[in-house]
């Protein structure tokens, strides 16, 4: 299961080929005075130490890395920025696979292992990221050298690093020129690395999982909401089975997306 995040590009304007399934609302892609403020004043975490909490997973010293010590320093100035209420200190939550966590990436710790991931041609085929590790570690490097509207993570279950999340916010990103957002609108992004986690109700966990998350750490967030290609049956399929709605179609530069909401209202009917 992959969703492709394409629309970090400039979408520009999008005409309104479609009547939207949501109300109106406001394209909301500047900061807000609240965020701002946030921003300039939030707290910042203690240097974070090169595992994996409860993993053991750490660098190997040894090894070549296009993100070494220093950048990861400067990651960790940056991993709990109050735009996404602090990711990085989000407690982990139960499921039926076991307990499972985000965990904010690291370039030095954790770039082999994404960038395997993202040479995977099931997941290649919709984040078109394969290639060197240096492809990888532009995607990371453009979320952690932005002013915190994204985090990238890691979702580790029962201590084994096995997927990839976006948290980004949908109400500040081009997203939101595609469909009508409101304020502190909270998007999904995911990938599962192993062959062996697809295709029996992992993902689906986990989207559940990471939505509760959301609204459970976010308490000015109304909305998850996510945009999986309209061609990726089984991707859409996980979220509809994790108590997302369908909405609408919407047209991003590279797909026709189904825009996916899971409603804070409705969390715990659907």
């Amino acid at each position: 299961m992959s969703i492709h995040p394409d629309h970090r590009h400039d979408l520009g304007t999008t005409p309104a080929d479609h009547p939207s399934a949501e109300p109106a609302g406001d394209d909301t892609l500047d900061l807000r005075v609240d965020d701002l403020v946030a921003l300039l004043t939030g707290g910042r975490p203690d240097t974070a130490p090169d595992t994996v909490p409860g993993t053991g997973l750490g660098i190997d010293a040894g090894t070549d890395r296009s993100a070494g010590p220093d950048t990861d320093t400067a990651v960790d100035s940056r991993l709990d920025g109050d735009l996404l209420d602090s990711v990085a200190s989000w407690a982990p939550a139960d499921t039926r696979f076991g307990s499972f966590r985000l965990v904010p990436v690291r370039p030095g710790r954790d770039l082999p292992l994404l960038s395997r991931w993202m040479n995977d041609p099931a997941v290649a085929a919709f984040w078109e990221l394969a290639g060197p590790e240096t492809v990888t570690a532009g995607h990371i490097r453009a979320q952690h050298e932005g002013d915190g509207r994204s985090v990238p993570c890691l979702g580790v279950l029962d201590s084994t690093p096995m997927s990839y999340f976006e948290i980004y916010r949908a109400d500040l990103d081009p997203l939101a020129r595609a469909y009508p957002a409101r304020p502190h609108d909270t998007g999904i992004h995911l990938l599962l690395g192993g062959v062996a986690d697809r295709g029996r109700g992992v993902g689906t966990a986990l989207l559940r999982a990471v939505a509760d998350l959301v609204l459970d750490h976010r308490p000015r967030c109304t909305r998850v909401v996510a945009e999986p290609d309209i061609r990726n049956t089984p991707s859409v399929s996980a979220f509809l089975s994790a108590g997302f709605r369908y909405a609408a179609e919407i047209d991003l530069p590279d797909k026709r997306a189904a825009l996916m909401i899971r409603d804070r209202a409705l969390r715990h009917v659907l």
